[in-house]
């Protein structure tokens, strides 16, 4: 008896060592610091290499992307979104325009502490255009292989919280997204066949291109176009601007949120699937610069510096977003576009 009583105690002492604790007593850029140039440029140089081919929708360069992404949030320990260690959302061949072969988006899930049936998501695209006919690899390292390595340091910045004890109140999901270079296809797919419902999803938190510096900005690496952040929420917004000047103070570049901006960048990348669906959004981006969509866009170019600090902004401001008490307000709805 003595001994299943202190069999018994043990086991209560280390399940205290993992309770939840209150994460109004931590400093999340504890855990934002976590996301480092070097890891991200560790990711980079394996995900945006020749090996992977380009990333191609639908083709083997794309699948060991994919497999790549499963096995980072396997060993970081979040969980596959759609349980059964099934990671892959399979977006059909005919949910494409022309010959594309069945893709996947990859989902993982950090269920909440308080609030787990409502959801941040945070996402990118982890496709890009593949290999020319002669045989050269577009390696899209800013486009978006900057964004979804992003993504998996900011996972990372929150499993280690979890591990730490600081759950998040609100769920988070890591959507990375494939067929956005044919026609943001796989957040369109993920849009009407959501894994969680749309209307428990928050906010989308979706970076495309964070680790180059634009000629508009050479010699500063401390700035980040934010666009869509006031559109549909006024809150979100306002909570986007108190985190950046409380913990990073970047220089927030707002030209291309303009109603009028010819680029048109707000319809342009995979938030806008989310968008028009009014679920409030921002799209972090870095600007186009000469290596767009060319085989020059290579990981010796990136800025790691600057996409550390633009990883953790991100980081922070869904920090924010999943554990303030009440959920965003979305007070510039729209009807759904179709």
């Amino acid at each position: 008896m003595k001994k299943l009583f202190l069999i018994a105690l043990t086991v209560n002492f280390l399940s205290c060592g993992t309770q939840q604790k209150n994460i109004e007593n931590v400093n999340p850029m504890e855990y934002a610091n976590t996301i480092t140039p070097n890891d991200l440029k560790e990711h980079l140089y394996t995900f945006a290499s020749d090996e992977f081919e380009g990333r191609e929708t639908g083709e083997p360069g794309q699948k060991k992307a994919a497999q790549y992404l499963k096995n980072e949030y396997q060993s970081l320990e979040i969980p596959a979104a759609q349980g059964n260690d099934d990671y892959f959302q399979e977006v059909p061949s005919s949910f494409f325009r022309g010959d594309i072969k069945d893709s996947e988006n990859v989902v993982a899930f950090l269920k909440g502490s308080e609030k787990p049936d409502e959801i941040v998501v945070i996402s990118s695209h982890y496709d890009h255009v593949g290999m020319d006919d002669e045989g050269n690899v577009f390696n899209g390292a800013d486009d978006d292989g900057s964004g979804t390595v992003g993504v998996l340091e900011i996972a990372e910045a929150f499993a280690k919280a979890k591990e730490d004890g600081y759950t998040p109140k609100r769920s988070i999901l890591f959507l990375n997204n494939t067929g956005e270079e044919k026609g943001l296809v796989g957040s369109k797919y993920y849009t009407e066949n959501p894994v969680f419902p749309l209307e428990n999803t928050v906010a989308d938190l979706n970076i495309d291109m964070i680790g180059r510096i634009d000629p508009e900005h050479a010699g500063n690496d401390n700035y980040i176009y934010l666009i869509g952040s006031d559109k549909l929420s006024t809150e979100l917004h306002e909570l986007s601007e108190m985190v950046n000047e409380k913990y990073m103070n970047l220089d927030l570049d707002y030209k291309y949120n303009d109603e009028n901006d010819p680029n048109r960048f707000y319809y342009r990348s995979d938030h806008y699937n989310f968008a028009k669906h009014n679920v409030p959004i921002i799209f972090y981006f870095n600007g186009v610069h000469e290596d767009y969509h060319k085989i020059t866009d290579t990981p010796d170019k990136i800025n790691y510096e600057a996409l550390a600090k633009r990883a953790k902004l991100v980081f922070l401001t869904a920090w924010e977003i999943a554990n303030r008490d009440q959920r965003l307000i979305v007070d510039k709805a729209e009807e759904d576009v179709e």
